[in-house]
């Protein structure tokens, strides 16, 4: 059976594949289908995006299909970028010039002040209209610099106090088991596996 997951984000697809390799699943992706259409994320929670995204991709496949909206919610910024995280430094700009900006928004904020927590809801959704979500969550601290090469988006500032690391400076495997996407989706499979076994 194929399973397709909502992204273009070869991070997110190399994530997933390694996650649910272990599943009796073909994974496939959006640039592998061609399917170009572009879902607007006009939810104001994780939970409304997942659901919108699954569902309009599911509907064009013809495939069930895995999707999340995941982001980072900064407590001194009063939860942002929160849904936006990925729109945060507007049309075009890069993960780096996202995690810069949000540095220049917290200059000044002492580290004690510099909580923040990533958080992902996954949903699942297939054709017939049967869906399911999840949610996981990651608490950390802004740093004040990037530190780190591996991951992607604002994983070089979230640092992990009782790892003393940020997120861009574990193996995929470290974090893959603490992360918030990881928790997720942990959760998801063992929903889906449930299911397949039914």
């Amino acid at each position: 059976m194929k399973y397709l997951i909502a992204t273009h984000n070869q991070g997110k697809v190399r994530e997933y594949r390694q996650l649910l390799d272990d599943l009796p699943i073909e994974i496939t992706y959006l640039d592998e289908m061609d399917i170009k259409e572009e879902v607007a994320e006009t939810g104001e929670t994780f939970y409304e995006n997942a659901l919108q995204k699954a569902r309009a991709y599911a509907r064009l496949s013809g495939l069930p299909t895995w999707a999340d909206d995941s982001g980072l919610e900064v407590d001194a910024l009063h939860g942002e970028p929160g849904v936006r995280s990925a729109r945060y430094a507007g049309p075009g700009a890069t993960d780096e010039d996202r995690y810069r900006l949000l540095l220049h928004n917290l200059a000044g904020v002492p580290a004690s002040k510099r909580t923040a927590r990533f958080r992902c809801v996954v949903a699942v959704v297939w054709p017939d209209g049967r869906s399911f979500t999840t949610e996981g969550r990651c608490e950390g601290v802004i740093g004040e610099a990037p530190r780190g090469d591996n991951g992607f988006g604002y994983d070089p500032i979230f640092f992990l106090p009782d790892k003393g690391r940020t997120m861009a400076e574990l193996s995929a495997d470290e974090k893959n088991r603490i992360s918030h996407r990881g928790r997720a989706a942990r959760a998801a499979k063992e929903k889906l596996r449930a299911r397949l076994s039914a």
